[in-house]
């Protein structure tokens, strides 16, 4: 596998740290990592994480017992497990961060899946797979830590069979955002920048995508910020001694910065689906 590049490498080793993995196992509930879909500003975070998978799991044609599904930044593995017991898939859970995916392999195994679920240490820049491996691609709210995000897109374009289908989700900057206002997020999470919808769709199509659709859901993102940030204070006390006072208090900031990004109109977050010719 090729080097990956700085913005992975920071991001293994930010998810492999004590402090992040305490925090993510136990305010976001231990299954997923990623922007939920809420119904109302009290749901649990891991309802409407969970509610975010099933929803995408629908818009995808054919899932079945003979479906082969790439999940790359699998994270704690949430999504292969609900595609893996829900439709009978077998899924390639492909994530950087080594402690993620030791937690999520004993999960899986505590579940009766780890038949159906292979979980592979790797970066989704260069993917360890032949051409056309996969039925479909998955992704949550990962491809923003590359700093090579279209060589990803090719790379999914490479390993998915004719016909094969791409979704995904990723915090981007809106294509109407102005120039700078994004810098105290991206400097919190060690970014050059984020990819927009405009950039998916262009790095897509030179990839031989074409888009089946787009749900625009950004307002989702300000409210799982939010609600995160809201149980993040309320459990403060809880988290001393697991995860480390200054990052916390970093969290805390962090998580409000992308509320108010997503209220001011400079964020974008949705559900792209593309397709293979």
């Amino acid at each position: 596998m090729s080097q990956a590049s700085g913005a992975v490498d920071t991001a293994r080793d930010y998810y492999n740290s004590e402090d992040a993995d305490s925090f993510y196992s136990q305010i976001w509930g231990g299954e997923d990592i990623h922007i939920g879909l809420y119904e109302s500003g009290e749901d649990a975070i891991f309802d409407a994480s969970r509610r975010t998978v099933a929803h995408m799991a629908s818009l995808i044609e054919g899932l079945g017992s003979d479906t082969k599904v790439l999940d790359i930044g699998s994270g704690y593995g949430g999504a292969a497990r609900y595609l893996a017991k829900t439709y009978g898939c077998h899924v390639t859970a492909l994530n950087l961060a080594e402690v993620e995916n030791q937690r999520a392999r004993k999960l899986n195994q505590e579940q009766g899946l780890a038949e159906k679920i292979e979980v592979i240490d790797g970066s989704f820049e260069k993917l360890p797979f032949p051409d056309a491996s996969f039925d479909v691609v998955w992704s949550q709210d990962a491809i923003l830590h590359s700093g090579k995000r279209a060589d990803v897109i090719k790379e999914v374009a490479r390993v998915l069979r004719p016909k094969g289908q791409f979704i995904f989700t990723d915090p981007m900057a809106s294509d109407t955002c102005p120039d700078g206002v994004l810098q105290p997020i991206l400097d919190r999470i060690h970014l050059e920048s984020l990819g927009s919808p405009k950039f998916y769709r262009e790095a897509a199509s030179a990839s031989g995508l074409s888009e089946v659709g787009f749900e625009e859901l950004t307002r989702q993102l300000s409210m799982h910020y939010g609600r995160v940030l809201q149980e993040t204070v309320k459990r403060t006390d809880q988290l001393k001694g697991k995860v480390a006072p200054e990052y916390i208090e970093r969290m805390k900031a962090g998580l409000q910065r992308w509320v108010d990004g997503g209220e001011r109109g400079y964020l974008s977050w949705g559900i792209f689906r593309f397709r293979k010719a």
